[in-house]
């Protein structure tokens, strides 16, 4: 092999363990199956828990953030902010060009999620006459929204009987530990008929991003000092701690079946609702373009 090639393949073979060696900070993971999709550098990640392998999805200079993987695992609903405030695009789970879906110009957007019939679910300020968020489900293909009547809901998710399960106002912005105030974020349940109750109401501190699985619906709370992972039936008994962090807080959780995905410092971790396991997710990244012909 010429001595020029070779140098150029060494060089990029360096470059590529030398870049996989660098930790990032990984925020607001979306789980569907063995892929996990990610915030970092601005930009949406794709990293495959079998393989460790992580591929950035976005170089755009806006900033994507908020990913949620559609139910059948194709497409990606984030907020993204390339022209000003934030809106609602979606993309295919490879990558791709994103397609913009909302023109609301309200910078309170942020994705909760997808229902189980193709719709994304997301938070918006645009549809109220006061600086109060909504939750609004839109249908990515006809761009027919329906606004829901709940006040002041932020994060929202469904079990298999419609039942939504909510947060009433987002997260508040002062970040004080074990936060008591009027805006704390609690858990409510709503069928659809009757009036919204809460399901986290023996607690008078925070307890978020709601997510079903199997008759239980999981949050994080700061309960025991920390953010940690907790659950309740659903009428809000049978109440369980489930991970127990000391220090770092859990945010941005996401759940895919028994499996749970959340960023804790600057990492992201996943969690296995039936074993009890926690794990540390090796996301790497690794310099695959690049290539050298035959004369250098």
């Amino acid at each position: 092999m010429p001595i020029k090639p070779l140098l150029t393949f060494c060089a990029l073979l360096c470059a590529s363990f030398s870049y996989a060696q660098q930790k990032g900070y990984y925020r607001t993971p979306a789980l569907h199956g063995n892929t996990v999709v990610f915030t970092a550098e601005g930009d949406l990640w794709k990293y495959d828990i079998g393989t460790n392998l992580s591929t950035r999805l976005t170089t755009n200079d806006g900033v994507e953030q908020n990913p949620a993987i559609s139910p059948d695992g194709k497409q990606l609903a984030f907020s993204g902010q390339y022209e000003g405030v934030s809106e609602v695009y979606l993309m295919d789970i490879n990558g791709g060009v994103p397609r913009r879906l909302t023109y609301g110009l309200d910078n309170s957007m942020f994705i909760s999620g997808w229902t189980k019939d193709g719709k994304i679910l997301y938070r918006s300020e645009g549809h109220t006459q006061l600086p109060l968020p909504q939750l609004i489900k839109l249908d990515p293909v006809s761009l027919k929204k329906e606004n829901l009547p709940l006040w002041q809901a932020s994060i929202g998710t469904y079990d298999e009987d419609g039942i939504l399960y909510f947060t009433r106002f987002p997260n508040q912005g002062s970040k004080t530990k074990r936060y008591k105030g009027g805006l704390i974020e609690q858990v409510w349940k709503f069928d659809g008929k009757n009036e919204a109750k809460s399901i986290t109401g023996d607690f008078e501190g925070t307890s978020t991003s709601p997510m079903y699985y199997n008759g239980r619906v999981y949050f994080l709370s700061d309960r025991d000092g920390t953010m940690n992972l907790w659950s309740v039936d659903k009428d809000g008994k049978s109440i369980k701690q489930h991970t127990f962090s000391k220090g770092w807080d859990l945010q941005t959780a996401s759940i895919d079946g028994s499996r749970i995905v959340y960023q804790k410092g600057a990492d992201i971790w996943l969690y296995d609702t039936g074993t009890g396991n926690e794990k540390l997710l090796d996301i790497t990244s690794f310099l695959i373009l690049g290539s050298v012909n035959s004369n250098g």
